[in-house]
């Protein structure tokens, strides 16, 4: 369970990557829209979890790749931002999130399902 700081500094954090990605780091998704989905902070706010989306999804993995190679400047474009509101800079981890490709998947598996209608009991039993 996150704390409220952990909760408000990865709320932060999320909000400052996501105009980083649409601003300063345009050339490292290759036009790809990136969507931060998630933001999660140790206890101690030195390791923040980014979790990832793309648009297309083609060729996430190359994407993610470079973003991870890409890291130190994105936390220091982060750094620029939340420089007042934070003592030390997390260091940034990032992971592509796939909920959607599982609920997707879920839909797909619950639309399959074929399901027999109930037989109506011929004698109820009345207590």
């Amino acid at each position: 369970m996150e704390s409220k700081r952990q909760q408000k500094v990865g709320r932060q954090i999320q909000k400052d990557l996501g105009e980083i990605f649409q601003k300063d780091a345009q050339h490292l998704t290759h036009g790809a829209f990136v969507t931060i989905t998630a933001v999660r902070v140790t206890p101690d706010l030195s390791i923040a979890r980014a979790y990832l989306s793309f648009l297309p999804d083609k060729n996430k993995t190359m994407l993610l790749e470079t973003i991870r190679e890409n890291t130190r400047f994105i936390r220091q474009k982060l750094a620029e931002r939340v420089r007042h509101q934070l003592r030390i800079v997390p260091h940034l981890q990032f992971y592509i999130d796939d909920t959607a490709e599982y609920a997707a998947k879920m839909d797909q598996l619950f639309a399959d399902l074929v399901i027999p209608p109930a037989q109506p009991d011929e004698e109820e039993e009345t207590y």
